[in-house]
């Protein structure tokens, strides 16, 4: 149907990606438009289908689940990832919220859960499982601080967070211009105004910046 949400699921085990289909067949509303057992083959099917979720493992053979979101974030892909994983360590699920993956949910989770999941992510919520709320919370209070420690931040545009974000994952002026769909002139007076509202200085001041503080832009 229409409405149904369309799916990708990335599962290099058999049996799991079979009962993963089997779920969102009897849900009714949602749709595996395909299914691929490793990244290359997601990202294939992701760019051919344009879906609305890709369900993506982080431990995909020949191109992991991180390299396929970065991927598909370099070609503005309107996708939305939950990465369904066995990874419970905070420093994974830092570095997928850093990618702005909606949805993480542990493979341990209930049919109901996982439906829930998909279900909120399409609806453009995000969703974490449950007990990785802690992870939430430390990150919440952790940003909070930075804040208040930088009142500088509160002076940038949403167009200078959004490169400062971007200058957080090492990309230049002419990559961040390219995304932006902007002059490279404009992104390095941009860069210029961000160094004056956070009192940033030196050539490589900001970069260093950026970098020490990207779990937290």
């Amino acid at each position: 149907m229409a409405d149904d949400i369309r799916l990708v699921i990335a599962e290099d085990h058999p049996l799991f990606r079979d009962a993963l289909r089997r779920t969102f067949e009897k849900c009714g509303s949602m749709q595996v438009v395909a299914e691929a057992q490793d990244g290359p083959s997601a990202l294939e099917h992701i760019r051919a289908l344009a879906p609305d979720i890709a369900l993506l493992d982080i431990g995909l053979p020949r191109m992991n689940g991180f390299a396929v979101v970065r991927a598909l974030r370099q070609e503005r892909s309107p996708v939305k990832v939950v990465f369904l994983t066995v990874h419970e360590d905070e420093a994974t699920f830092e570095a997928a919220l850093e990618l702005d993956v909606r949805g993480y949910l542990l493979k341990d989770c209930t049919e109901p859960e996982l439906v829930r999941c998909i279900s909120a992510v399409a609806a453009g919520q995000h969703y974490t499982s449950p007990s990785m709320t802690t992870f939430l919370v430390n990150r919440t209070q952790r940003v909070r601080q930075f804040v208040e420690d930088t009142p500088g931040l509160q002076l940038l545009t949403p167009q200078e967070r959004n490169i400062l974000k971007q200058i957080a994952r090492d990309k230049t002026s002419k990559e961040i211009a390219q995304e932006m769909g902007i002059a490279a002139k404009t992104v390095d007076g941009h860069r210029s105004s961000i160094c004056r509202k956070l009192d940033i200085h030196g050539q490589h001041g900001l970069a260093r910046f950026a970098a020490r503080h990207r779990a937290d832009l």
